[in-house]
């Protein structure tokens, strides 16, 4: 059945009281209705009981990990998985009439939200030099026109191949294949604006990328740390993991900016005390820091420790651990200690009382996990703050054995797996070598661009072709109109995507939308029904089977689109079948067990139920780093700075909203409702800031440069936040985020750290005054 579209909502603001639990009978209400507005009652069905099932569909939305096969409920999915899947199952379309009506400048005035709710795209679309519509094209021109666009670069290094963390194992692999046989290493992804920074912190401490525990870890911990992340909208599945290891007698300390519901209780709505009880208390300690602080608090913590073990030598520490597996410890010790209070105190705004409370919970703990996201990596000094993590998890052992270790928490449900399969314009020199052994060509040695460093490119003309793997590149990144204007300069920019959003209306002087299957649909090609395989956050690689019948019969999958471009590109030059990797993604998987490590025997093992394990050399006690141990380092002392009269801004993403795309405009755990654009602030700082509930602010960004950067038409809303410190939605605050404005070392955008101050300005004509409810 085809749906009516939708229309841009009311944009009046309601704000009602944030709400002091998550999920219970309202998210099964939410999903329930969102899906049944998109998709029929087959549909819907059929999506939810297969979702996250041996053998369904794994969730496009978060990659959190899934129980073992037996012991997932029948219904294994969230409010939000429920709504991101039915999202992509939508009964509306998007034809060539849409296109013919509407024209590209028309379509980017228009709201991230209604450009999702358009429907799905069905046929491939061009936009030409000197149009400002899209028009159909065939398949065989659109690949060719990109073909003979990548040919006639004067370097491979003139082009840029991007993904986003939908894309499955096997796309992102042949994207990788096709990008360093036609000769650049230029493979910017997502990664490089959400746990780049977990990346390299975790490579030079613990020589691995990934996190070292498990979901069963969660259930045997006894103390659990949730550092900048809020579980119940970004990764809501985890909540049920938290809610067991209360259960199991473990503790949780939470440390945020803001109060988030999912941080203060959670209503199970699969078990009866989550429908007719209280639920469960999440944490028991909350630590409510000032935005950046996270590096100060564990240089307070681990002061802390060490200073008990000196006053009962042999009690703290974990001696065995730190001498058998670890190096650098007297020096990182030594520094420790000369950290100062006043700093500790003023980064965090904690007392120190607080912070002697968490070490007492952690010399209760014998098995202890920190957890992280981006409230942690998204700031300037990102990589010190996750050392400094894994040098508390240090000082008692608290790696490499069950209940314990390092969880950086990743969104995307592949992203990880992404960057397994090679997505990284950095891979080392072994993975490089083994393509070459695989494939019989050399692969590019000189490191390529990153995303923010594909944005300088792009703005210096030094980029001449964008192809996207999915992903809304233009929303995501940072300096928004410093991007849009880049995207502007290359010659052609080409989109694989499910569904319009603002990727499609920023381009380069040629534009292609190339069409593809969703995760929902069934792929068939010349030897049959395909399945794919993704990568969760505690490293499981498992398949998804497609259900749904494709939204279009002109659609393509992204692996056959992929495989067809490279075909075309390449013309032979280099001796990959491309032809028979489209036809059975099996010959994929096999050359992937060949190259990369743990994956031997990959299409056999990995339709087992439940998947491969990856191996994770941490828990074998292996150490691939400098010194072939774990290392301890010295982290110097750092904080955001906002000079008087200005506020340190975080973007964040509301509940009814997957990455860019916000499914309505209500934040209803935050009492946000009918308006994204708004900016929470300390009731305190705006006394002091002379500002009053509901007025209209301008908010400016604060940083070196004479670049002007503004979002226009806000409205405070009074909020629990940190003193000194605000938070508004992303990405409608990413003009704010200067392209400058980056994490030392992984170059990485501090959308969490942004200096700004607000200014007032008069509502904007017609606009209907908020209405607050105490």
């Amino acid at each position: 059945m085809k749906k009516a579209p939708k229309h841009e909502p009311d944009d009046r603001l309601t704000v009602t009281p944030p709400k002091k639990w998550a999920a219970g009978v309202p998210a099964v209400t939410h999903a329930l209705e969102y899906s049944l507005d998109e998709a029929t009652v087959p549909t819907t069905a059929k999506t939810l009981l297969t979702m996250n099932q041996v053998s369904g569909i794994d969730c496009p939305g978060c990659a959190w990990a899934d129980p073992a096969p037996g012991q997932r409920h029948m219904n294994e999915y969230c409010e939000n998985g429920a709504k991101h899947i039915n999202d992509e199952a939508t009964g509306r379309r998007i034809t060539r009439d849409f296109f013919r009506a509407h024209s590209v400048s028309w379509l980017n005035e228009q709201s991230d939200l209604w450009l999702n709710q358009q429907g799905r795209l069905t046929e491939p679309m061009v936009k030409r030099p000197g149009s400002d519509y899209y028009e159909p094209i065939s398949w065989h021109d659109a690949l060719g026109l990109i073909a003979d666009e990548l040919k006639s670069l004067d370097s491979p290094d003139e082009a840029v191949f991007y993904t986003s963390g939908r894309a499955s194992n096997e796309s992102a692999f042949v994207l990788q294949l096709f990008a360093r046989a036609f000769g650049t290493n230029n493979l910017p992804d997502c990664s490089n604006m959400c746990h780049e920074t977990s990346g390299f912190a975790l490579h030079e401490t613990l020589g691995t990328g990934k996190g070292t525990v498990g979901l069963e870890d969660f259930y045997q911990a006894d103390l659990v740390f949730l550092v900048g992340q809020n579980p119940a909208t970004n990764h809501p599945r985890q909540l049920s993991a938290l809610e067991k290891c209360k259960h199991n007698g473990g503790k949780i300390i939470s440390v945020n900016t803001l109060p988030e519901a999912g941080l203060i209780r959670f209503k199970n709505p699969q078990e009866i005390s989550g429908v007719i009880g209280n639920g469960t208390k999440i944490s028991d300690v909350f630590l409510h820091i000032r935005s950046g602080g996270d590096l100060a608090l564990f240089q307070g913590i681990n002061r802390l420790l060490l200073e008990a073990e000196d006053a009962a030598p042999g009690t703290v520490l974990d001696h065995d651990f730190i001498s058998a597996h670890t190096s650098g410890f007297e020096e990182f010790a030594e520094h420790a200690r000369t950290v100062s209070w006043d700093d500790i105190l003023t980064a965090t705004q904690l007392t120190r009382q607080q912070i002697e409370e968490v070490r007492d919970c952690v010399l209760r703990a014998n098995r202890v996990i920190v957890c992280w996201a981006m409230g942690v990596t998204q700031q300037r000094h990102g990589v010190p703050t996750v050392r400094e993590i894994v040098n508390f998890l240090m000082l008692r052992g608290n790696l490499g054995r069950p209940g314990a270790g390092a969880s950086p928490v990743r969104g995307h449900s592949n992203v990880q797996g992404d960057r397994t399969m090679g997505v990284w314009e950095q891979m080392p020199d072994d993975f490089l070598d083994a393509l070459q052994a695989e494939f019989g060509f050399n692969p590019p040695r000189q490191h390529g661009l990153d995303s923010v460093k594909a944005i300088k490119a792009m703005a210096e003309g030094r980029i001449k072709v964008f192809l996207s793997l999915a992903g809304n590149f233009v929303r995501a990144a940072p300096d928004t109109h410093i991007t849009d204007n880049a995207m502007r300069r290359c010659r052609l920019t080409a989109q694989i995507s499910t569904k319009l959003s603002k990727a499609h209306t920023v381009t380069g002087e040629t534009a292609l939308i190339l069409p593809c299957l969703g995760r929902t649909e069934i792929d068939t090609q010349a030897t049959g029904g395909q399945f794919v395989t993704v990568e969760n956050t505690s490293s499981e690689v498992h398949t998804s089977f497609g259900k749904l019948r494709p939204a279009s019969r002109l659609l393509l999958s992204e692996t056959a689109i992929l495989c067809r471009l490279a075909d075309r590109t390449l013309d032979g030059k280099v001796n990959i079948p491309w032809k028979e990797f489209e036809a059975d993604y099996g010959n994929i998987r096999d050359r992937i067990s060949h190259i990369i490590p743990g994956f031997f025997d990959f299409n056999r093992r990995v339709t087992r139920p439940g998947g491969i394990k990856l191996p994770n050399p941490v828990n074998e006690g292996v150490y691939a780093t400098a010194t072939g141990k774990a290392m301890f380092t010295r982290n110097a002392f750092d904080m955001s700075h906002a000079p008087a009269g200005t506020l340190i801004l975080q973007s964040m993403r509301s509940h009814d909203q997957w990455n860019t795309i916000p499914y309505t405009d209500n934040d209803r755990y935050r009492g946000i409702h009918g308006r994204r654009n708004v900016i929470l602030v300390n009731p305190d700082d705006m006394t002091e800031l002379g500002l009053d509930r509901g007025q209209y602010v301008d908010i400016f960004g604060v940083w070196h440069d004479d670049v002007e950067r503004r979002v226009e038409g806000f409205i405070v809303v009074p909020y629990p936040t940190t003193r000194g410190c605000a938070a508004a939605y992303y990405p409608e605050v990413q003009p704010l985020v200067p392209l400058d404005s980056v994490a030392e070392i992984s170059n990485q955008p501090t959308s969490k750290g942004i200096v700004v101050r607000l200014e007032p300005t008069t509502a904007p004509p017609g606009a209907k005054p908020a209405h607050f409810h105490e």
